[in-house]
């Protein structure tokens, strides 16, 4: 734990003087996405689809709106979007309910630290905000987030950079005053069109070579 910890700080402060420190819940703060991925895919099969990573990889962080479209394009005009969807979600709600939220290494040591010295912290997520509030608290770590921005707020989360941008003016800071961790390739694209840096935490959207440059450091916890 204490090296996960040193390697997020030493990234974070490597940054320059940051007073604005904002997170992307999934595969970073909660190891939730491959749950995700896995209750998705059963339900697909139910129905008779198939779900590839490479798929689902490539959809992570859209809108519903364009989400679908490309789901749609993919297996057809007779694809079960909202039914597969509701179920996976249903599915993923008992999984945390019986055996809580695995918080990855290091990250609620790096939320103390950032408490302690003074630094306001952001949720920016493609997940509505009911629902991270609900894991924030289930977890332990919503006193540490004074802000909390989900996709719905904007009409496409990743990879434009609204939600991230939303998430600055929130915390009433400027993009270049914020640092942004960040695990996928939507992410760390998102927040580099919105001038923040970024902190690439890949886990399991391993991002292109070309996204690591963009990112600023990447630390593998």
């Amino acid at each position: 734990m204490k090296k996960e910890f040193n390697n997020l700080i030493e990234a974070v402060e490597a940054q320059g003087n940051k007073s604005f420190i904002i997170f992307d819940m999934d595969g970073l703060i909660f190891d939730t996405e491959r749950t995700f991925m896995e209750q998705l895919a059963i339900a697909m099969m139910e129905k008779g689809y198939t779900l590839t990573r490479e798929k689902y990889t490539e959809t992570l962080g859209l809108g519903g709106e364009r989400l679908k479209r490309i789901m749609y394009e993919t297996y057809g005009d007779d694809y079960p979007f909202e039914e597969t969807s509701r179920i996976a979600m249903d599915r993923i709600r008992k999984i945390l309910e019986s055996v809580g939220l695995t918080i990855k290494p290091g990250i609620a040591e790096l939320l103390e630290y950032l408490r302690q010295k003074g630094r306001k912290c952001a949720v920016a997520s493609s997940t509505h905000s009911d629902m991270v509030e609900e894991y924030l608290e289930k977890s332990n770590l919503r006193k540490y987030f004074e802000v909390i921005i989900g996709g719905e707020k904007v009409k496409m989360s990743k990879p434009e950079p609204d939600i991230f941008l939303l998430a600055c003016e929130k915390l009433g800071c400027s993009p270049s005053e914020a640092v942004v961790l960040e695990d996928s390739e939507n992410g760390v694209r998102a927040a580099v069109a919105a001038g923040i840096k970024v902190v690439c935490v890949p886990d399991l959207k391993e991002p292109c070579k070309e996204v690591y440059k963009m990112a600023s450091a990447v630390v593998r916890i």
